[in-house]
């Protein structure tokens, strides 16, 4: 009977423990889950946010500058919305929201430059988030970095490499690096006072700008105990060459000879990227020919008496996109595979900006008129100094004209725009006499021919000689002037 009892108690006992071991875990497992979802919830971590990166707004775009945010942090932003305007290798264009929400945190502020495609510059929440509290991405979260590779199991481990103490001066000259030979020769500086930190008593780079900072901070310049006319020996360079003119250090000025070094722009780059790469795998052919104004320059008065304002340079494009049309097989470019005929006459005009040079297009100037070719090419040429040019307007075209008649230039050639196959270079038009007519009424009072003035232009084809061979572009240039010279017979094509 005791026994019974005894049992039984100890039965109710671990009862009770057992009661009490799943109670306990099962607070434990409630308070894990509100942890975790106090730890998760926005409060906590931050709104969850949208990611704006940098985005390609052209086909030859590697990179970008950001000129101005159109939006503020904690401004609503609604599909479609302007948010930034970005400098490309072409002009400058507006980017766009593609979602709704709100302007949370602006990452790259306006003057970045040289921002990569994909790069993140800011960030949106949705409709309702707290925008203060988005959650920010670490900085390496864009782009990880590689893992560093482990070291193997039987190498013992690394200890970073300890710089070896400055070596003693050896006797004699002291020992100097091209670097900090011109350092302190540019500066006057006495090598002997510099403490030499490169093997076996080299004096470095780092070792003569050690000695400027000092001297600079206190005031005169340590100069040498040499008389100037007569440097030391060891300091006279073996060439007998000048000295290199110092490196400009900004905020002061700079001394004869120097230069200040100015980064270049997208735009910039993008143009010395395709010249290089026009020079070298493009076999350029030149041809010139002189074209009479004449009757170009008697149909503009006449147009003006109407209060039609046109240039010769339209009546230009005009002859091209005419002869072009008489012509296709000019109207080509140069793809992977060859020649690629175009079903299109849209023709490119060199326009200089702030930035550099672009070419806005004219589509279909063939099937228009000249004042509209005229009125297409003032707003073109607008928008291009601007830097408002939509991609587009500057895409696409299959001939180039630039024209640098308004600056004096007679006659030049031009480098032409891949994939395209020509580009026309136009000079300034100029007045010469020539022999007038053999009639009767040409001769001048003593019997022989008179002379009248004659309004001539040169113009010169730079041409791909894998698609346009010499013959071809001779043909080319008699048709075009032509067209221009007679220019009731461009509305009859």
């Amino acid at each position: 009977m005791a026994a019974s009892l005894r049992l039984g108690r100890r039965g109710i006992i671990i009862g009770l423990r057992l009661l009490k071991v799943q109670n306990a875990s099962r607070i434990q497992q409630l308070c894990r889950s509100n942890l975790r979802h106090f730890f998760l919830s926005p409060s906590f971590l931050g709104a969850p946010p949208i990611r704006l990166q940098m985005p390609a707004l052209s086909p030859t775009m590697e990179e970008g500058n950001i000129i101005k945010w159109l939006k503020k942090e904690g401004e609503p932003v609604t599909a479609g919305d302007p948010l930034c305007e970005i400098e490309t290798d072409k002009a400058i264009i507006t980017m766009e929201s593609n979602d709704d929400g709100v302007l949370a945190k602006i990452l790259m502020g306006e003057g970045s430059r040289g921002v990569r495609l994909g790069t993140l510059i800011a960030l949106m929440v949705e409709e309702g988030e707290d925008w203060k509290q988005v959650e920010i991405p670490a900085a390496g979260a864009a782009t990880p970095s590689p893992p560093a590779p482990s070291p193997a199991p039987d190498s013992p481990p690394q200890h970073p490499a300890q710089r070896p103490p400055p070596a003693a001066k050896a006797p004699g000259p002291p020992r100097l690096s091209p670097a900090a030979r011109y350092i302190l020769n540019t500066h006057g500086l006495d090598p002997q006072m510099v403490t030499p930190t490169g093997p076996r008593g080299l004096i470095t780079k780092e070792d003569a700008l050690n000695l400027l900072k000092k001297a600079d901070a206190k005031g005169p310049k340590v100069t040498s105990t040499a008389p100037e006319t007569a440097p030391p020996a060891h300091l006279t360079p073996a060439s007998g060459r000048p000295a290199y003119p110092p490196i400009s250090v900004p905020g002061k000025t700079g001394a004869p000879g120097s230069f200040t070094e100015i980064p270049a722009s997208n735009v910039r780059r993008v143009i010395a990227q395709r010249l290089t790469q026009s020079k070298t795998t493009i076999p350029h052919a030149y041809a010139s020919v002189d074209c009479d104004l004449g009757a170009v320059m008697q149909l503009r008065k006449d147009l003006a008496k109407a209060d039609i304002k046109v240039s010769v340079n339209d009546f230009i494009i005009k002859a091209v996109a005419v002869t072009l049309k008489e012509l296709p097989e000019v109207n080509v470019t140069w793809v992977a595979d060859g020649p690629q005929p175009l079903d299109s006459i849209h023709i490119s005009i060199a326009v200089a900006t702030d930035r550099g040079l672009i070419t806005p297009i004219i589509r279909d100037a063939a099937d228009k008129g000249v004042q509209e070719i005229a009125a297409d090419a003032k707003a073109l040429a607008q928008k291009a100094r601007e830097g408002k040019l939509l991609p587009e307007e500057y895409q696409g075209g299959s001939f180039s004209i630039s024209n640098l008649g308004m600056f004096g230039i007679s006659a030049f050639s031009a480098v032409i725009n891949p994939p395209q196959a020509c580009i026309l270079a136009v000079g300034q038009s100029r007045t010469e006499l020539r022999p007038a007519g053999a009639g009767p009424g040409d001769r001048g009072s003593n019997g022989m021919p008179g002379l009248c003035r004659q309004q001539l232009m040169t113009v010169t084809l730079s041409s791909d000689g894998r698609l346009v061979d010499d013959e071809l572009a001779s043909r080319f240039l008699d048709k075009f002037r032509s067209n221009l010279e007679k220019p009731q017979r461009m509305a009859l094509v």
